[in-house]
């Protein structure tokens, strides 16, 4: 009797040890255009307002490195979807520079209602919506591992120059991690 309690709790620690480290990495397959303006990700605090017109992307991904904050995105033509005065549909305007901003814990349920941000040194976005980042931010804080919601932005960062806390106007899309491997490669 004693050996096979022995035997379950050795399996049952393995177990847990193997699917903690399991979830290492959090990535996206693409990378969308914001379609509903307005639309607000995070909760509190942590909060992100959308930006005030739909945009649209040609391609794009990002991958995150739960554990030494390693932080991967790029997106392909992120440009207007719609035009508006001093807005050219088709272009990203006077938005110059993005950052990627991850959101952890989404619903606030495990940080006082507030979602916590992680984001990326502002990168410039090309007169045809390119960016791209790649580099390490550290450790993460631990809300990012512990709770299932997570969200990747790609937010204004430099509009006609100036530096801003700007909207989002992209999201990842297909959120995988580690341990739901079994379909990334299907395609």
């Amino acid at each position: 009797m004693k050996k096979t309690l022995y035997v379950f709790l050795t399996v049952s620690v393995i177990a847990f040890m193997a699917a903690s480290a399991a979830a290492q990495t959090a990535s996206w397959r693409q990378v969308v255009g914001i379609i509903l303006a307005g639309n607000v990700v995070g909760s509190g605090t942590g909060a992100v307002p959308g930006g005030f017109l739909p945009w649209t992307t040609t391609a794009g991904a990002a991958r995150v490195n739960l554990q030494n904050g390693e932080i991967k995105f790029s997106v392909r033509g992120l440009v207007f979807a719609a035009g508006a005065p001093g807005i050219t549909i088709g272009t990203p305007g006077p938005i110059v520079g993005v950052k990627g901003t991850l959101v952890c814990d989404v619903d606030g349920s495990a940080s006082g209602g507030n979602s916590v941000l992680v984001e990326t040194p502002s990168v410039r976005l090309s007169s045809t919506g390119d960016a791209a980042f790649s580099g390490k931010l550290g450790p993460l804080p631990a809300v990012c591992s512990s709770e299932p919601d997570l969200a990747f932005l790609v937010r204004a960062s430099v509009v006609g120059g100036n530096s801003v806390e700007g909207p989002w106007l992209a999201n990842g899309a297909v959120l995988i991690r580690d341990n739901d491997r079994d379909d990334r490669d299907r395609d």
